[in-house]
């Protein structure tokens, strides 16, 4: 007896669905940022609706499809709020404040550009009157919106 791939899957839906939900589990532990872990519900949903009703495919994608939207919308929220709250928790941005980088190009007090950690951005001198030179060693002191406000770093602040 031959058994073919797609009759053996139209027959056992419910392992399709675990094994996408398995593989959007160990994606979500690669990226950390609780959007992955939510599909990854979704799919185990529709993996249960699989089981309950073998032949209903539009039923399935759309009770996955249900759980994952629900999940995005009101269960992580929530969870990256207590996240967020938690003692020691630093955004990447808070991070980076310290973060020695490397200008890109002259750095003024209208603008300019930096690397820090292999990412360009975009950035203004701490003092209005300093100008940085390309190539000068630079340290981040805030960040202002998307903008990195840097000063020399073999350099005192004013």
């Amino acid at each position: 007896m031959e058994v073919n791939l797609t009759d053996w899957l139209g027959d056992n839906a419910w392992a399709l669905w675990l094994s996408i939900a398995f593989l959007l589990a160990i994606a979500e532990i690669l990226s950390l940022d609780l959007v992955l872990i939510m599909l990854a519900a979704g799919a185990l949903a529709g993996a249960g609706v699989a089981v309950l009703a073998p032949g209903l495919w539009w039923l399935q994608v759309l009770v996955a499809a249900a759980v994952a939207v629900g999940m995005l919308m009101l269960l992580r929220p929530t969870v990256m709020r207590r996240v967020r709250n938690m003692p020691g928790y630093r955004s990447s941005t808070a991070k980076m404040v310290g973060s020695t980088g490397i200008a890109t190009s002259d750095i003024t007090r209208s603008g300019g550009e930096i690397k820090v950690d292999g990412q360009l951005w975009s950035a203004r001198a701490f003092d209005p009157s300093a100008e940085i030179a390309a190539g000068d060693e630079v340290e981040v002191y805030e960040i202002d919106g998307a903008i990195a406000v840097v000063y020399p770093k073999h350099e005192q602040l004013p």
